[in-house]
């Protein structure tokens, strides 16, 4: 059970407001107009901080507070947000971006101790997560069901092959470097191009991705099964909420197997058509379509506010409607009186 984040339950009693930091926010209006209602249905007034490295990003348009950040790989980032946080008296921060995990996670005191509680899992769970290779081994060991995982180098130096593989970096997020590998041409061109790969065994089936709710005491709460239908940039773009049992079991094996995790897990499986429930990947954050799953009933920033107000929320595992399906477009801002930015230098 996870001990970091306990101590701010019940922190938010007799508050009137809360004062909530998004980073890596970008483009994930839906996520923070998700918390900013759930404020409100609990009485509080929501203030809304943002942070990125961009300069221009879409949900500045909807922030109280708008700041910019080195890059999350800079050493001046937690101190950038550290100088946030203590400035605006931020009581929550909530990352979004895969690659901010792991140093947030080991900045987790530091934010405690200004009265922030940082949504994020600690640097066990992170790093476990991160690391796609370990991933497998370490649900391989706890017997949950997971596609046999190699590193490149490996399946190369062997001298027969099982083809399709499926080649992804061994740390990468948003399905960036990410390919089908069907023959040894693609394999030994691919693998040049994607830093530390990694290869899958090959899963046919129907892709799902689970937002695993755990709030601050790292109990599992709620499992959300969402069917992707359609993915770009590798983010889903169109969803189905199903009530699966097994997917809904496995969610919850992951999860106590995790044992300490924090606010929202994502698990990414297929089910293939024998029935099988193969994992392939966790991301201990807030996905990019965990506003389909809070449409659908399992209002994840609610849950974590009440908690954070001493409220005890009552959460069925499967706290959800199915059948609800999410259709994404492009919306647009538009800023007035914008400097163009410098051009970029090119050449031969």
């Amino acid at each position: 059970m996870s001990q970091g984040l306990q101590g701010f339950v019940g922190r938010g009693v007799g508050r009137r407001d809360v004062r909530l930091l998004f980073t890596c926010a970008g483009r994930r209006i839906e996520l923070i107009e998700a918390f900013a209602r759930a404020a409100r249905r609990l009485g509080l007034r929501p203030v809304i901080h943002t942070a990125d490295v961009q300069k221009h990003y879409a949900a500045a348009c909807i922030s109280d507070g708008v700041h910019h950040t080195p890059p999350a790989t800079d050493a001046g980032y937690i101190l950038g947000l550290v100088r946030i946080v203590r400035r605006h008296r931020i009581d929550m921060l909530v990352p979004l971006v895969d690659t901010e995990l792991p140093v947030l996670s080991r900045a987790r005191e530091t934010f405690a101790e200004l009265g922030c509680a940082a949504v994020i899992s600690p640097p066990a769970v992170v790093d476990l997560c991160r690391d796609k290779l370990e991933t497998f081994r370490f649900l391989k060991a706890r017997a949950i069901d997971t596609p046999p995982t190699w590193p490149v180098a490996e399946v190369i130096r062997r001298r027969q092959r099982c083809f399709p593989y499926f080649l992804k970096p061994r740390s990468g997020s948003a399905s960036k470097g990410s390919f089908v590998i069907r023959r040894e041409s693609e394999l030994r061109a691919l693998a040049r191009i994607v830093p530390d790969g990694i290869l899958q065994e090959f899963v046919p089936g129907v892709e799902h991705t689970l937002d695993v709710y755990t709030g601050f005491d790292g109990r599992c709460r709620c499992v959300v099964p969402r069917r992707r239908l359609e993915v770009r940039g590798g983010e889903v773009t169109t969803g189905l909420t199903v009530r699966h049992a097994g997917i809904i079991r496995t969610g919850v094996r992951v999860a106590e197997a995790l044992a300490e995790c924090v606010g929202l897990i994502t698990i990414q499986l297929f089910l293939t058509p024998a029935g099988a429930i193969k994992v392939i990947e966790i991301n201990p954050r807030f996905g990019g379509g965990a506003p389909l799953s809070v449409a659908a009933g399992a209002d994840f920033p609610r849950w974590l506010l009440s908690e954070w107000l001493g409220r005890r929320p009552r959460i069925r595992l499967d706290h959800f409607r199915a059948g609800v399906m999410m259709l994404r477009y492009h919306q647009s801002f538009f800023l007035k009186s914008v400097k163009p930015p410098a051009p970029k230098q090119s050449g031969q």
